[in-house]
């Protein structure tokens, strides 16, 4: 599933070349997750003024205050280009626009495209409004309010990253790294997490989101970038999909567990509860 590396490698690979476009047409394919909200005609005419991201959303700005959210679901990507091919069985959203057609490839159908008013439509505030700060630098994750969040849940660490309440972002593969990376043991619960482990936590989300989008992102199976290039952050990734093999730092071999149905990845010797 795209993580936010992703969806950030997404956004910064279109949105200055699709700033001040004006929109022309939508085309759309099969239904989606959530559907558009509105008729497809609606949009021709609107001006983009600008792409941002909120968690793992790409928020299209157009003028007049009306907002597109766009999600790319379990295996969606976004290409955008002038000189795009005709659309295929899994591309079920074409925003064409004078500078070229922003298209959604959803193979599974996940993804949502989704016209709001703004921000305080309903329909924004449903699917944004209980997401956590940013974790990228510069973003205002700050450290009192994120280890106070730790202190008041007794669910285990991993866990509350994925719920992304705290802090958006912190998808399956990145909680193993950071965690990992900061020596805290996936099952140890948030409140036992005391202020130094929480710095090194704090500290190490940030160094490790803003590293994979650097790195262009994840690929484990078909996410790639505006431009179809793959990500790679999962070449040099410390424990997640190393199952059996060695620690990079003190090697013992990594290990999996299951926690909420989903892979967990850890070294017991370095991680500790």
């Amino acid at each position: 599933m795209p993580e936010l590396p992703e969806v950030e490698v997404t956004r910064r690979g279109f949105a200055d070349a699709i700033a001040g476009a004006t929109v022309t047409g939508v085309r759309l394919g099969k239904p989606l997750r959530w559907p558009l909200g509105c008729e497809p005609g609606t949009l021709a005419g609107r001006r983009v003024q600008g792409v941002r991201r909120r968690g793992k959303y790409l928020l299209l700005d157009l003028d007049n205050g009306l907002l597109l959210l766009l999600h790319l679901g379990m295996s969606g990507s976004l290409r955008f280009a002038a000189d795009l091919p005709p659309a295929g069985v899994h591309d079920h959203f074409d925003l064409h626009t004078d500078r070229g057609v922003l298209r959604l490839h959803d193979p599974r159908r996940f993804g949502a495209a989704v016209w709001t008013t703004g921000e305080d439509d309903p329909r924004a505030r449903k699917l944004l409004g209980q997401l956590g700060v940013e974790p990228l630098p510069g973003e205002g994750f700050d450290f009192q309010a994120f280890h106070a969040g730790l202190r008041a849940s007794r669910a285990p660490i991993k866990q509350v990253l994925l719920a992304g309440r705290l802090v958006v972002g912190v998808g399956n593969i990145y909680a193993s790294e950071v965690l990992f990376l900061s020596g805290i043991a996936p099952t140890a619960p948030a409140s036992s997490i005391g202020p130094r482990r929480a710095r090194r936590l704090h500290a190490a989300i940030v160094q490790v989101l803003a590293r994979a989008v650097e790195r262009g992102g994840s690929t484990l199976r078909d996410f790639a970038g505006t431009d179809g290039s793959a990500g790679h952050f999962q070449l040099e990734a410390s424990v997640y999909g190393r199952e059996g093999q060695p620690c990079r730092a003190c090697g013992a071999p990594i290990r999996l567990l299951r926690q909420g149905q989903r892979s967990t990845y850890f070294c017991p010797r370095c991680q500790r509860a």
